[in-house]
């Protein structure tokens, strides 16, 4: 049997420079979640298959990831993490009146044989504020996007929000079946708006219906499409989505997390369980979203605690792939090279220490008296190190920052 050392297709390796600016990121944001007070959360990878079963509303089943422990029950890889939050959070926190808010950092698999060129396996953190069905609730999440995305140094992104009651107003008011409103929702997903129209020909419903399904695609922008949304909505429930946004939008005035959110009054969410405002994020240098959220104010019932919740996921992978193509570098640990030859190695072990004492890293490599300098030089520039020490035996080490190519020479005896 021939032997893989390959990854398997849609996953891969990450290490060295890339590794350390993932983790540097995850490091960053889950430092923003923690500033809102939200507490760490670890779920397992693998579920009972029931936990993402179709009518929680998650991925389709047929993407799962499923096999069998040897009791014969099935098992699932979790795909989206907000299920196995709310699972734990039924349980654990049944009694509990007061809103809990739960942070967390993992991955999720889908296997999905159109995802030509992307990943299967995704990391995502994410937050979810469960027992708040306030519109404060809703503002709060939007904020912790906004503010983590601007602290990994994102200036050029938009959260784009709306509100599933919006749509389902129009396609209770239209009449649609359940398998037509699955048809027309997927052509609103892919913008085609013109299969809408097709959808619509023929049929016998309100004017003022027929205008709001072929004004969807104007009603993207800033909030003043909201005003415009208003007067072709069908029922209360559309009034009081946009109201809901409306108030949204004014408490995020005074988180000053305003000026990146746009309106979009088509979005439906990928997820059946989306009950409220549902948003994503984007940016440049990446195809798909890097956020997406909303409201799920019926998960938990599956699970047995009926309370509300609402939570968001950033997808790491495309983040970084954003970051790379923005030419936005991330600040990670500075590595620090410490060549030595054996003569030299007391003076070494010493340095090191201090180094380390100190809270700066460094690493120890040991040289023979023959071998070129500038092996070890290539070497620290291809792992990514801040600068190399060249231990000489005559107790001076050559100092070159390999960032700027600035070198100096200093006498470790002078140095004590």
């Amino acid at each position: 049997m021939e032997q893989k050392l390959h990854t398997p297709e849609g996953v891969r390796d990450i290490y060295n420079k890339e590794c350390e600016t993932k983790l540097t990121l995850q490091k960053r944001l889950s430092r923003v979640l923690h500033l809102y007070g939200y507490q760490d959360i670890q779920t397992p990878t693998f579920e009972y298959y029931d936990v993402f079963r179709e009518e929680i509303g998650s991925t389709s089943t047929q993407e799962l990831y499923k096999f069998f422990d040897r009791e014969g029950n099935i098992l699932a890889l979790r795909p989206d993490i907000t299920p196995s939050v709310a699972r734990a959070a039924a349980t654990l926190f049944e009694e509990e009146d007061f809103p809990v808010r739960l942070c967390y950092a993992g991955n999720t698999f889908i296997n999905h044989t159109s995802y030509q060129g992307r990943l299967k396996e995704n990391t995502q953190l994410g937050a979810e504020l469960i027992g708040a069905d306030s519109v404060e609730a809703d503002a709060e999440m939007l904020a912790m996007v906004a503010h983590g995305l601007k602290q990994v140094g994102l200036e050029e992104f938009q959260i784009s929000l709306g509100h599933v009651e919006f749509i389902r107003s129009l396609l209770k008011a239209a009449e649609f079946t359940q398998e037509e409103s699955r048809e027309i929702l997927a052509l609103i997903t892919n913008r085609n708006f013109f299969g809408v129209e097709e959808m619509l020909d023929g049929r016998r419903i309100k004017s003022s219906v027929r205008e709001a399904f072929c004004i969807l695609p104007e009603l993207t922008g800033g909030p003043e499409i909201l005003e415009k949304a208003l007067k072709v909505a069908p029922d209360l429930n559309a009034r009081l989505a946009i109201g809901r946004l409306q108030h949204i939008f004014r408490l995020l005035k005074l988180y000053k997390a305003d000026d990146h959110i746009t309106f979009d009054l088509s979005m439906s969410g990928n997820y059946g369980y989306y009950t409220g405002i549902i948003f994503r994020a984007y940016t440049y240098g990446t195809g798909d979203a890097i956020v997406r959220g909303g409201r799920y104010d019926h998960l938990l019932e599956k699970f047995g605690k009926n309370t509300p919740s609402i939570g968001f996921a950033i997808i790491l992978d495309e983040l970084m792939s954003a970051l790379g193509r923005q030419k936005i570098s991330v600040d990670t640990i500075q590595r620090n090279l410490l060549v030595y030859t054996e003569s030299t190695e007391e003076q070494a072990f010493s340095l090191a220490c201090s180094f380390r004492e100190k809270g700066r890293n460094i690493e120890l490599i040991k040289r023979e008296i023959d071998e070129e300098r500038s092996g070890y030089e290539d070497y620290a520039r291809r792992t990514s190190a801040a600068a190399m020490l060249y231990l000489r035996d005559d107790q001076k080490i050559e100092m070159l920052n390999l960032r700027t190519g600035e070198e100096k020479l200093v006498d470790l005896k002078m140095q004590g």
